[in-house]
């Protein structure tokens, strides 16, 4: 009898904890960018403040499981992404989208700096139709304000699949913050996000 009460005490606080980490789950959303290499974008979004996770991978091509390789040869039709969970109640979907906009240029056509090929689009995969319309409300009145003087080309898209990337494309700046490419490329977009966005930044 003690053997079947432990068992059962046991069974419900799993059962209490596995419904609470749904219920958590349940009240992140999640949305998929691409805005040129993935390294730059995942280090931004790092560090915003109620972004639960950010995740580099590939999206929006024609094939399942593509590796690097197959991406960057511009024949698969996937973007370098990054796939953030955020709370909303933290930080909302249109804070999210203004950073997105802000720290890379959205005017240039398949290519982000040197960065040249339909990988490095710039790319909202919406994951409801609410986050479709946010997401070109606000680039209308993006592209009504006139910042950049050149059209928005960020294409907007149904999300379809997302394939992580590679192990050593994860957390890539706060692992190799020294490589020359980090120094030159990742930390001018940090800082600009720290400028404009200081009230965004993670703690």
């Amino acid at each position: 009898m003690n053997n079947f009460k432990r068992f059962f005490t046991i069974y419900l606080l799993t059962l209490l904890i596995n419904t609470n980490l749904m219920s958590q789950r349940e009240q992140f959303e999640t949305i998929t960018l691409g805005a040129g290499c993935f390294w730059c974008t995942e280090a931004v979004f790092q560090r915003v403040n109620g972004v639960i996770s950010v995740e580099s991978g590939y999206s929006g091509g024609g094939i399942a499981n593509p590796t690097y390789r197959e991406v960057t040869s511009g024949l698969t039709g996937h973007a370098e992404v990054v796939q953030v969970v955020f709370d909303p109640e933290i930080v909302s979907l249109v804070n999210i989208l203004e950073i997105f906009w802000r720290t890379h240029d959205p005017t240039t056509l398949n290519r982000q700096g040197a960065d040249v090929g339909t990988q490095y689009r710039s790319a909202i995969f919406y994951h409801t139709d609410a986050q479709r319309d946010i997401a070109v409300k606000l680039k209308q009145e993006l592209e009504n304000q006139d910042i950049w003087n050149k059209p928005v080309v960020t294409e907007i898209t149904a999300f379809n699949a997302f394939y992580i990337a590679e192990d050593y494309h994860q957390d890539y700046f706060n692992q190799n913050s020294n490589q020359p490419y980090c120094q030159f490329v990742i930390v001018p977009k940090l800082e600009k996000f720290e400028k404009l966005f200081s009230d965004f930044k993670a703690e």
